[in-house]
């Protein structure tokens, strides 16, 4: 559906234009006009099919339309996220959206200093988007108050209560005494969070779920290559001289890996940027700057990071080492193939990763295609002479033996 058939005010309308925004995805066609009647909607839908907007346009548009100047009268809108990189990432789409409008949004996350924050609140804002951490020492100092929250949102729920935020939000869902709308969105389900979300919204509450039996987005395809731990490094030059206009993300399980596989890059001069929870957040913020502006197109990264990078551009995600949680998967992958764009997802298997990479087929329930590197070309990749072909090429044509062999049904995977 196009958004100028929706009941969306001309201004809002205006910047999803200026944004090259025309028409919704499922998950926004699906949500957005519930959000504006007010109703409680528990949203789970796959990575990169458009989540932060199906609550940031309704959002927006309430809050602009029931204003009749920019005078703001306190927080209305509070958004809760586990990361300061995916706080970020909403406060730039919501700064994006508020454009034209009688709306003021902001981020507030850790690692930066208050005082500057502390004058954007007392300035006055409509929106808040914030992690756990600094909104309650800034609620603790009076700094923030919530006491008019009409709509508080839940992002990213189920990496908040991996990470033992249950608490925070029953905390916060504690203090807002007033009625108030509860938007839950999720990237993956289970029942922990199906607990959480049926205990923070009312039994009226819209329930959305799009493409519940594949958790990966049709616009990526994904595939496995079995290798050496020693070997990946040759594997992922390899792939990067092949792509020379690609924009990578290449998932490490820790730190230590991310500046190892850096410096190993560095020495068949291969430039990265490295992003972890080890480095400030002055440094976070640089190394995305120059990832976003394309300075450098390739960017080692750890799990902290899955959740918080929407970069339309990004073309291939390369998981170095397999996650050790299965649904970590399913949002490393999601970091290509955004909005309509398609991306290509490449796991280097060793053989000692290979349990984890049983329960992820197990999550998706179905097997990973596999792409065959033989013997030659194996060594080829490690010790290379001149390469009969290359590691992209074997992608590509293992894309379109899989294409060719038909749109039947997978077998199901089963241990």
């Amino acid at each position: 559906m196009k958004f100028d058939k929706l009941p969306l005010s001309e201004d809002i309308l205006r910047n999803l234009t200026d944004l090259n925004l025309f028409r919704t995805t499922d998950i926004q066609y699906k949500s957005i006009p519930s959000i504006l009647r007010g109703e409680d909607v528990l949203a789970i839908a796959q990575t990169g099919t458009g989540k932060t907007m199906a609550f940031a346009i309704p959002i927006v548009d309430r809050i602009h339309s029931a204003k009749s100047s920019k005078r703001v009268d306190g927080i209305t809108c509070l958004i809760m996220v586990p990361t300061r990189e995916l706080a970020q990432q909403i406060g730039e789409v919501f700064n994006s959206l508020t454009r034209h409008t009688r709306v003021k949004a902001f981020a507030l996350y850790g690692g930066l200093e208050q005082d500057p924050q502390i004058k954007k609140l007392q300035d006055g804002i409509d929106i808040l988007i914030t992690t756990p951490g600094r909104m309650f020492d800034l609620i603790s100092q009076g700094f923030v108050n919530i006491d008019n929250i009409q709509t508080f949102v839940l992002d990213e729920a189920d990496h908040m209560l991996d990470l033992g935020f249950i608490e925070d939000i029953e905390s916060i869902k504690r203090k807002l005494t007033r009625g108030h709308q509860t938007l839950f969105f999720s990237a993956t389900i289970n029942p922990k969070i199906k607990r959480l979300a049926y205990s923070q919204v009312r039994s009226s509450a819209i329930r959305i779920q799009i493409s519940p039996e594949d958790p990966v987005s049709k616009n990526v395809s994904h595939f496995v290559m079995f290798m050496e731990m020693d070997d990946k490094r040759f594997f992922l030059a390899e792939y990067m001289k092949q792509n020379p206009e690609g924009k990578f993300i290449v998932f490490v399980r820790t730190r230590v890996r991310a500046e190892r596989v850096a410096t190993a890059m560095a020495r068949v001069e291969i430039a990265s940027l490295t992003l972890h929870g080890e480095k400030d957040q002055a440094d976070r913020s640089e190394v995305m700057r120059k990832f976003r502006s394309g300075e450098c197109r390739l960017l080692i990264a750890t799990d902290l990071s899955a959740r918080g990078i929407d970069i339309p551009d990004v073309t291939h995600v390369i998981n170095y080492d397999i996650p050790e949680k299965p649904e970590n998967y399913v949002h490393r992958i999601g970091r290509t193939g955004r909005g309509f764009n398609k991306g290509l997802a490449v796991s280097f298997c060793a053989p000692l990763e290979k349990p984890q990479l049983d329960e992820i087929q197990e999550l998706l329930g179905k097997e990973i295609d596999v792409i065959k590197v033989s013997r030659v070309d194996y060594s080829m990749i490690v010790d290379p002479p001149d390469l009969d072909q290359s590691l992209s090429e074997l992608i590509a044509s293992e894309e379109a033996r899989i294409k060719n062999k038909g749109k039947g049904k997978k077998k199901k995977y089963s241990k």
